[in-house]
């Protein structure tokens, strides 16, 4: 393995030197550092590494000739920042690949990120924030044999880390787009159907259960498109998959993902459901959170950007939950009542996400329970509330220099399902977002937030002041005080001083602070973040 690493990296050196003479080929790249130095400090409970900093890097080369692709990333974890998993302590070139390409076909050998339809079936991905990485090594191929038809067909093994999971993955999917195939020009509406199976082999050394080595995902799905008016559903299926994520449960999992999205040109809205069972898919039965994980099952809930309005975010239940959204917004034009001289935005947004309703089966002996735990009917809705979110946003443009945006938003939270931790979280959260332009490419945001809570730490109010320099430079101070906490030493200000300067395709980024302890999603992915207090600095190019 190292010397077919070392030879690719040769041919990468040797191909950018021949790219500086031929126009046909291409060299690009970028690199990524990001440092932090802990200190001890007993009131948040950040502690000091022994290290005394931390740094996660990577850096990815890449080659493009005619229908040649040829590429590597090497990444350096020295060691792993506080809230990713330890077990990337080290370096190495986990990712390398490369693929042809012509009219109709494309393959890649390597590693490669591929997702089927919505992610339900498969989806291989990358996301630093949550020490995600789940990329494939093996082959991928992509075929496009008639205008409208697509094929994805992938064998491989998934990046645990610096080495691979003991799952092999296979995998097809397919796509055919009526209108482009049959030269449906004058049908308004667009459709599109869509298929994938996804199976994995694991060997089964258990020595007290009988696994299945094989485990089949068939998922199908549908896309309509007429005018501003879409729908996308689909559907997944999965065959008994005894894990440590269901404790062993033989029951077949399902799920469906459903949305209706509407765009005009003043208003617009979103209805989405979802509903799962018994979904989580790995390539290995043993591995638990984010690692190894085939497919992907997306939050149903909004995806927030305030850290007050994100402070309880909702993971998604990969053995069961039921869930719906429903988003509208309205653009009041200028010169009308509401809408005033610049035009006023407002979204209104609610979503919930309960359990299904299950009914537990009888044990069969002392020490084992039923093989499938219990019995649930497809779509069924449980009593117990998981998450509520509801929200209003108003954009507002008061003058031709300030911009305002206003939140109020409502938050339910089970700890118990989402933490394991006792009682139900009811938030109330208030945000102004305030950017005044001073002059021209200066600008100076002001944002203050109010969170109001009678359980896990109480009240908490905070205030962020930005000035900016477009493009090169901004400054920023950031304070946030849990004046309400029940226990009065807690009461503490997490604060936070930062600076960034850009020229091209270079960002430096510096900070310090402290940081409080919390949950960190995207998407319904989630990690800790740890609590910490020191310097911080991010440093990244793209060529």
């Amino acid at each position: 393995m190292k010397k077919y690493i070392y030879a690719l990296i040769s041919m990468l050196i040797a191909l950018s030197v021949d790219a500086q003479e031929d126009p046909k080929g291409q060299f690009s790249g970028n690199f990524q550092i990001d440092g932090q130095t802990y200190s001890n400090d007993s009131l948040t409970g950040a502690e000091e590494v022994p290290e005394k900093m931390l740094m996660n890097a990577y850096g990815n080369l890449r080659y493009n000739y005619g229908n040649l692709t040829l590429g590597i990333r090497f990444e350096a974890y020295l060691n792993t920042l506080q809230g990713i998993s330890k077990k990337y302590d080290g370096t190495g070139i986990p990712y390398k690949f490369f693929t042809y390409k012509n009219e109709e076909l494309e393959i890649t050998a390597g590693n490669f990120y591929e997702q089927f339809g919505t992610g339900m079936a498969l989806r291989a991905y990358e996301d630093k924030m949550l020490g995600i990485d789940n990329a494939f090594e093996g082959v991928l191929t992509r075929y496009n044999p008639i205008h409208g038809v697509f094929f994805k067909g992938l064998v491989g093994k998934q990046r645990n880390y610096f080495e691979l999971g003991p799952g092999i993955v296979r995998g097809l999917d397919g796509e055919i787009n009526l209108n482009e195939t049959f030269a449906l020009d004058s049908l308004e509406t667009q459709i599109i159907l869509g298929g994938s199976l996804v199976s994995k082999f694991q060997p089964d050394k258990n020595p007290t259960l009988i696994l299945p080595e094989n485990v089949l995902l068939c998922a199908g799905r549908i896309q309509l498109q007429r005018n501003g008016l879409g729908l996308l559903t689909e559907y997944a299926y999965k065959i008994n998959d005894p894990s440590a994520d269901n404790r062993y449960n033989y029951q077949p999992g399902q799920a469906i993902l459903s949305d209706l999205t509407f765009n005009g040109s003043h208003y617009g809205f979103l209805l989405g459901f979802k509903w799962l069972n018994n979904m989580s898919f790995r390539s290995d039965r043993s591995a638990q959170e984010n690692q190894l994980l085939i497919n992907y099952l997306p939050s149903i809930a909004h995806n927030h950007i305030y850290s007050f309005a994100a402070m309880y975010p909702y993971a998604t239940q990969l053995n069961g939950e039921a869930g719906a959204r429903a988003e509208v917004f309205y653009r009041f034009q200028r010169e009308t009542f509401l809408g005033g001289k610049y035009g006023t935005l407002i979204t209104l947004s609610y979503s919930r996400v309960n359990s299904i309703d299950t009914t537990n089966l009888p044990m069969l002996d002392s020490v084992y329970p039923h093989p499938s735990h219990y019995k649930t009917t497809f779509l069924s809705i449980g009593n117990t509330r998981y998450y509520e979110d509801f929200l209003i946003e108003i954009q507002k443009k008061i003058s031709p220099t300030i911009n305002t945006t206003w939140h109020l938003q409502y938050t339910a939270y089970n700890r118990q399902v989402l933490e394991g931790k006792d009682g139900m979280i009811e938030a109330l959260i208030g945000i102004a977002d305030i950017t005044f332009r001073l002059r021209p490419r200066h600008s100076l945001r002001t944002e203050f937030q109010y969170l109001n809570t009678k359980q896990d730490f109480g009240n908490w109010v905070g205030a962020t002041v930005e000035y900016t320099v477009s493009p090169h430079f901004f400054v920023a101070v950031v304070d946030q005080w849990n004046f309400g906490n029940p226990n009065p030493e807690k009461q503490l200000h997490y604060y936070m001083a930062r600076a960034g300067y850009t020229r091209g395709a270079n960002r430096i980024q510096i900070g310090y602070g402290r940081q409080r302890l919390g949950v960190i999603c995207i998407g319904g992915v989630c990690r800790v973040v740890p609590a910490s207090t020191g310097f911080n600095f991010s440093i990244s190019s793209t060529f």
